[in-house]
């Protein structure tokens, strides 16, 4: 399927190797110092969570990403930075709704479009469609704030013993252990859901990377089953407010039916 919002590049420098890639991600901070190797790379926009490979440049503040049907698209390397953080579908649509009271879709397309691309890359390419002349747009400006209260969501009642649930890896990580020289390493969750005594959505939630899940060699996109406690515990330093105690009897992408 092909995605009508990507703007393809006019021309780019490919990269040639891994460890080309490896340096220019560490420049962008979309690696640490530390990294030996790359990693995946996910395109988020709206409610799609799109794969995607860094391919090359355009300049210094220009990366190009092939997706997974093939098309390439150019995005600010800061932009896709944060497009990897847990919470980056939250935020955008909250920063949407602030800035313009309109529909999300719409203000996401206009956020997009802002950030991702230099003004230098578009006038080298082809005259510009709908989406690409929103880059010329002037900077947003903030609608007056109405008086209105949102309702809250209703509080999750959360089952006391252990339950089957069902997620999907999104991200590995590491918070500070204050008892400690290291930090803990943990695993954060996409699409949580119990599946039985009976159905409940979740969302988002979090594990210690223990030494039964480092067994199974997880990696980002994987979905598991599982038994085991949730609690309201927010993760340190993010935006994610359950924690899965001691997963057991685990299946790692377990075979659709």
């Amino acid at each position: 399927m092909q995605h009508s919002f990507t703007i393809e590049p006019y021309t780019y420098i490919a990269f040639q190797s891994e460890a080309e890639l490896i340096d220019h991600c560490k420049q962008w901070g979309l690696l640490s110092d530390k990294a030996s190797k790359s990693k995946a790379f996910y395109y988020k926009r709206g409610s799609q969570n799109l794969p995607c490979e860094i391919v090359g440049f355009v300049d210094k503040v220009t990366a190009v990403i092939k997706l997974d049907n093939g098309q390439t698209h150019c995005i600010h390397p800061s932009y896709l930075k944060e497009m990897q953080a847990a919470n980056f579908s939250q935020k955008l649509t909250s920063a949407a709704e602030q800035a313009t009271g309109s529909e999300p879709a719409k203000d996401e397309t206009l956020l997009a479009a802002q950030t991702e691309v230099p003004q230098e890359t578009i006038l080298e390419s082809e005259p510009a469609s709908n989406e690409e002349s929103l880059l010329e747009a002037p900077e947003i400006t903030a609608a007056p704030k109405t008086k209105a209260k949102k309702e809250k969501a209703p509080k999750l009642q959360l089952p006391e013993d252990k339950v089957k649930m069902t997620a999907i890896v999104q991200e590995f990580t590491t918070v500070p252990n204050h008892f400690s020289d290291n930090d803990d390493e943990v695993v954060i969750y996409e699409a949580v859901a119990i599946t039985e005594p009976e159905e409940v959505q979740i969302g988002t939630a979090w594990s210690s990377h223990s030494a039964t899940l480092k067994k199974l060699e997880l990696e980002v996109g994987d979905k598991i089953i599982f038994e085991g406690k949730i609690v309201a515990k927010k993760l340190t330093k993010h935006p994610v407010p359950y924690k899965i105690n001691n997963p057991g009897k685990i299946v790692k992408n377990p075979a659709e039916s």
